[in-house]
């Protein structure tokens, strides 16, 4: 079977239609999305491949969701470029588009460039060698082509599927971790010893008060406003015996400041470097003190943040800071920072990526659109679950042993997908090279 590259059997001409400008009209618009727009006027009146010229993501990430086969009369956005076979007698734009379609990420998005606008140029179209066999045979391609692309949809709707159920269970996990379901056998052997804060609640709020009274007097940490009550028209569930309700701006300190040496170096995080994955704890540059303590939101050792900011509020993005330099740091000022006094930080992170957290901070955001954010307020009176010391530490230990079950899952899940879909590559690859 003889290879060509596709400017040697075809002209490729950038479309001229601005998408956002174009009036409608009777003629289909070919964009970069899925589905068509219209058009009043059409540039084409032939069979065509239109492949977009920009990364479907952006930001530095090279992706290309579609290419599209578009035959008749037709407009054509800017971005994106026409490819119409010059002969087709020796070569069809139908079976251009699926090959193309089908082996994108090798022979297409390999070839787009750029930092931050990720770009595909026309003269490297124009290099993508394409095997190109008898018309007859290029008909029973695009059949095996559309078998397979009917395969991949079903095995990618399988796929999420099951990425979905395992999404719910990680929640569900999340949840039954805060309501005490995890740690009920927990219990059984740990009776409540009132008194003791590793092993009765309200013993562990009197020693976080105390010990937040003792902070704020040997001027650690400012005074914060004292919350409201709890009232029993918030209380969301029930809560097992020795747990008590609390707030988490009664926890700790939200949104403290650091005052440290100016030469000390300490880790900086920016949003990029806060992960909205379970688990993964924020990374961090090195800067000195002086360059980042004024403008930036200040965190330490063991500190709880949460993004503020939309989307990464809703996405999740949280975490602990752990092993920072010098046990200080500073970062973006889109998050809300909790300094837990005595409870756990990992306990409070559970809490704080529960989806009933995030749902009821995304309806209290305010703000412009693109700039919503959670306010303070939210983040501090937030209700929380507090179970003993003891208790939290063995509900950390649960959660991360059945988390890291649900993971193994995803991963086999995730290479399962790629298996078949180097299978049916593997497949359509050995009807090309059979046909040599």
């Amino acid at each position: 079977m003889e290879y060509y590259s596709i400017g040697e059997l075809c002209s490729i001409t950038k479309g001229s239609t601005g998408i956002m400008k174009a009036v409608p009209g009777p003629y289909p618009l070919v964009t970069t999305g899925p589905d068509r727009k219209s058009s009043s006027d059409y540039e084409f009146d032939d069979e065509a491949v239109c492949i977009p010229l920009v990364s479907s993501t952006g930001h530095g990430h090279k992706s290309l969701n579609y290419i599209h086969y578009q035959s008749g009369k037709f407009a054509l956005g800017t971005i994106l470029a026409a490819v119409i076979p010059k002969d087709t007698s020796v070569l069809s734009a139908e079976y251009l588009q699926r090959y193309l379609f089908f082996f994108k990420d090798q022979l297409v998005v390999s070839l787009m460039k750029g930092a931050a606008n990720v770009s595909l140029a026309v003269r490297d179209i124009a290099k993508i060698q394409v095997p190109v066999p008898p018309i007859s045979k290029q008909k029973e391609f695009i059949e095996l082509f559309n078998k397979a692309e009917n395969g991949k949809l079903s095995l990618l709707h399988e796929n999420q599927n099951q990425f979905a159920y395992l999404t719910k269970l990680r929640q569900a996990i999340l949840q039954e971790a805060i309501e005490g379901t995890l740690t009920a056998d927990w219990r059984k052997e740990n009776p409540v010893r009132k008194g003791d804060p590793d092993y009765d609640a309200e013993a562990l709020l009197e020693k976080i008060q105390a010990e937040k009274e003792k902070l704020i007097k040997e001027g650690n940490i400012k005074k914060q406003k004292p919350l409201a009550p709890i009232k029993l028209e918030e209380v969301p569930f029930d809560l097992p015996e020795g747990w008590i309700w609390t707030r988490l701006g009664e926890v700790g300190f939200i949104n403290p400041r650091n005052y440290i040496d100016e030469n000390l170096e300490v880790s900086f995080t920016p949003m990029p470097l806060v992960s909205a994955k379970f688990g993964v704890k924020p990374q961090f540059e090195i800067r000195k003190w002086s360059q980042v303590k004024n403008g930036f939101t200040h965190f330490a050792e063991n500190d709880v943040a949460i993004a503020k900011i939309t989307p990464c509020f809703e996405n999740s993005k949280a975490g602990v800071f752990k092993q920072l330099k010098n046990r200080y740091g500073a970062g973006t000022t889109e998050l809300h920072v909790l300094r837990p006094i005595v409870v756990l930080s990992d306990y409070i992170y559970i809490n704080i990526k529960t989806t009933a957290f995030l749902d009821e901070g995304a309806k209290l955001m305010t703000g412009a659109v693109g700039q919503r954010r959670v306010p303070v307020d939210y983040f501090s009176n937030h209700l929380i679950p507090l179970p003993p010391i003891a208790e939290q530490q063995a509900i950390v230990d649960r959660v991360e042993k059945l988390l890291s079950m649900v993971d193994e899952l995803e991963d086999q899940v995730s290479e399962r997908k790629e298996q078949s879909e180097q299978l049916m590559q593997a497949v359509l690859r050995e009807a090309f090279e059979g046909g040599k």
